[in-house]
């Protein structure tokens, strides 16, 4: 490997997941798995196999299904966590153990209740465990930027001496800025014994919004690894976005000099969707790189200048991030192999059944709107193909609604060979199908969050309408697509009923 390339960790799958509301089904992480491969991301931080059979099951099938990147799993520094990250990464063709423990004297004083001699022991066997089960091992002083730099010396060189070939040094909570991240991390070059033994890692929290900036002045500063997730997802603000540290390094080699990546660009709006699409999250308008204006003129001033020479105003171009110059639009008379060439362009690698399920809905939005856009064959696919496995159907809906009455809403649900009918009112018509829905499947899950929005524009949009729900374990996010946002609504209701049901199942909570 280059001294000056710049590895990048993704950890959406691990840390990304941990976003209050994002909930992903293992099928979903193993395809966001496959498609950070294609992006050509280094390192794939699949899970915390301890932590549930979820955890532990996503990262097995990650590391016996996903070629090319590094397959690593989070362990705490004890005996247990290694053991159970080592044997879910036992069919990976390339595996990392990434162990941790605090070293802050807040973090051990109230978290920890032990003294940095102990944390410094339990460190140095940690490593030492994780080496005997694979040559790639991680290491984080969890809560870096808060701990005293003497002992973060201490304890760097220490792991260093028992195997660590990785030194993540992470701003746990945020707190740090720019200045004071590449300060710590010249620091760490200069003062850690046999430093150049490793890599030096950054992993940025977003507190203060600072999560790319001290990245990438851990890059300035030595830092050749960088952990971020894609849309920037995480604990509380978020961490380092992927597509910003990339593009950043990418857009202005005049400052990172050799520093380079080897990450697909093209495929960084691919992947944003993905990720946003299975989890709920919609990226905001403004968002850098990947959001819906970030490639948007509007001001005459900016307009004028951009028709006259596009580097005016555009430092990089939306080609670059996977962006076609221009929409393709498809309608009713495109024919399958339009429509199958279109899902291909759009990076997703269907079957001839998938292709076929996925048509056929596509014919149905074609019938009811003039125009289908990528967004909408985007939505189809993620909606119809890649939906969950259908415990519950909706058979029949039919909403009443008038002004000065009470909305009624009758559903018949099949499951299996059962039909069974429902009907009920409600504050509102999306209200009033959520009660007849629960009272047809006799579940009753906590709703936690409901949204819906257009995701082209017009007055026959395709609506996307998304659930969260809680059971008495965690959180299921279900979505739904339709020209009717009362169908779309439903439908969220019921794929996020059906992922509850198959989860329980399963006992993967």
């Amino acid at each position: 490997m280059s001294s000056e390339k710049v590895v990048i960790f993704d950890t959406t799958l691990r840390d990304g997941e941990q976003s209050p509301g994002a909930s992903l089904s293992i099928s979903e992480k193993l395809e966001i798995a496959h498609q950070l491969a294609k992006m050509r991301v280094d390192i794939i931080e699949a899970g915390f196999p301890v932590s549930s059979p979820a955890q532990f099951e996503a990262t097995r099938l990650c590391a016996e299904n996903v070629d090319g990147p590094v397959i690593c799993g989070l362990a705490r520094a004890s005996a247990k966590d290694i053991e159970s990250a080592g044997e879910a990464l036992k069919a990976a063709k390339k595996s990392r153990i990434h162990t941790f423990i605090a070293t802050s004297p807040i973090h051990m004083k109230h978290k920890l209740r032990k003294k940095s001699g102990e944390v410094l022991k339990m460190a140095a066997a940690a490593v030492t465990l994780a080496r005997s089960i694979t040559d790639d091992v991680e290491f984080s002083p969890e809560d870096a930027c808060r701990s005293e730099m003497e002992f973060l010396y201490e304890i760097l060189s220490a792991v260093i001496e028992a195997g660590a070939t990785t030194l993540n040094i992470p701003d746990t909570v945020g707190y740090v800025l720019p200045y004071e991240y590449g300060r710590i991390i010249a620091k760490l070059k200069a003062n850690v014994k046999d430093v150049d033994k490793a890599i030096l890692s950054s992993h940025c929290h977003n507190d203060l919004g600072m999560a790319v900036a001290n990245s990438l002045a851990g890059v300035r500063n030595g830092v050749r690894q960088v952990e971020c997730t894609i849309n920037g997802l995480g604990e509380r603000a978020g961490n380092a976005a992927m597509e910003e540290v990339v593009m950043a390094i990418h857009t202005r080699p005049d400052f990172f000099g050799d520093a380079r990546t080897d990450i697909k660009t093209t495929e960084i709006w691919r992947s944003s969707k993905l990720v946003s699409q299975l989890t709920g999250f919609v990226v905001q308008p403004n968002k850098a790189i990947i959001g819906a204006n970030a490639f948007a003129h509007e001001s005459g001033i900016h307009v004028d200048g951009i028709l006259k020479e596009r580097t005016t105003y555009e430092i990089m171009t939306p080609e670059t991030i996977g962006l076609s110059g221009s929409r393709m639009v498809l309608g009713r008379h495109s024919g399958r192999h339009g429509f199958a060439d279109r899902c291909e362009t759009l990076g997703y690698n269907l079957t001839k059944g998938e292709v076929d399920i996925a048509y056929e809905m596509f014919l149905q939005i074609a019938d009811k709107k003039k125009e289908v856009f990528d967004e909408d064959i985007a939505a189809i696919i993620n909606d119809e193909v890649r939906a969950v496995e259908h415990v519950y159907n909706i058979e029949y809906m039919r909403i009443t609604c008038e002004t000065g009455t009470e909305p009624t809403a009758s559903v018949k649900i099949r499951s299996a060979d059962e039909l069974t009918e429902a009907a009920a009112c409600g504050d509102g018509p999306v209200d009033a199908a959520y009660e007849a829905i629960r009272q047809a499947t006799g579940l009753s899950p906590i709703i936690e969050n409901y949204s819906i929005r257009a995701i082209t524009e017009g007055k026959d949009a395709l609506g996307e309408a998304t659930v969260r729900i809680r059971n008495d374990k965690r959180a299921f996010i279900g979505r739904g697509v339709s020209t009717d946002i009362i169908e779309a609504s439903a439908k969220a209701y019921v794929d996020a009923i059906n992922r509850m049901v198959t989860t329980e199942r399963n006992g993967l909570d």
